[in-house]
């Protein structure tokens, strides 16, 4: 049990409830964050990467094993060049930034997507915080990059064919536990919660396999906006759902 702060409209109080093992965030609306604001589109992605940041400590804090966010999609490439631009730049400066921190408070890095496909800079940029967190033993902190979950699973489909083709699987042997191990989240339990900020209520190509049993909150606010106290709220309404599996 940790304590968590819940916000009430007079007090802040203390709550005490479990916290999920596995939180991923689809980290939605930067660009109409920054619309609103009359701001550049690339402004909305900067405060966005400052709201990763207290989440990160936060969901460190109370516990959570593993934290993944979706960062940058496979349909991401056809938003404007100067944007796409200014999002690959931002990993390698928002972690420079965070590393020491990130060390710190010993969160260990991972990604997953297709990461080859990224530019040398944004690749090396992950790379060597991945290396340099790689013993950390607290929270794991996922980003999705270049990740789209079809082209995941099609991917998946393709080795295992391939393994097949090559005699070293058999038929019997394709279960939903192998097929697993063929995606890039084999070393991670599926996520027990899936938020997503701006209002928007589906996935984009987000987890499609490992969610299907994962509790969906949607939360109005944009992602620059997203706080530590609705982070919490989210983790109270998760607490208050039933997970029945398909069971009774």
């Amino acid at each position: 049990m940790f304590n968590l702060f819940k916000k009430s409209s007079s007090l802040e109080k203390t709550v005490h409830q479990p916290v999920p093992e596995h939180i991923a965030i689809i980290m939605d609306g930067n660009g109409r964050w920054a619309k609103q604001r009359k701001m550049p589109r690339v402004t909305g992605h900067y405060e966005g990467m400052q709201t990763v940041k207290r989440i990160t400590r936060h969901a460190s804090k109370i516990g959570v094993k593993y934290l993944t966010l979706y960062a940058f999609s496979t349909e991401n490439w056809t938003r404007p060049e100067d944007e796409v631009n200014f999002l690959m730049k931002l990993p390698g400066d928002f972690l420079s930034s965070f590393l020491p921190e990130l060390i710190e408070q010993n969160v260990k890095v991972e990604s997953i997507g297709f990461i080859d496909q990224l530019p040398a800079h944004t690749k090396a940029a992950l790379t060597e915080v991945k290396d340099k967190t790689k013993d950390n033993s607290g929270l794991k902190l996922i980003f999705a990059m270049n990740y789209g979950g079809r082209k995941e699973i099609v991917s998946a489909v393709q080795r295992i064919a391939e393994e097949y083709k090559d005699n070293n699987l058999k038929l019997s042997e394709i279960d939903e536990e192998l097929f697993s191990s063929y995606l890039f989240t084999k070393h991670f339990p599926d996520p027990d919660l899936l938020i997503r900020t701006s209002g928007e209520e589906r996935l984009s190509n987000f987890l499609i396999w490992q969610t299907s049993y994962s509790e969906f909150v949607f939360e109005d606010k944009f992602w620059p906006d997203f706080a530590e106290a609705d982070f919490d709220h989210a983790i109270t309404i998760y607490n208050n759902r039933q997970r029945r599996f398909g069971g009774l």
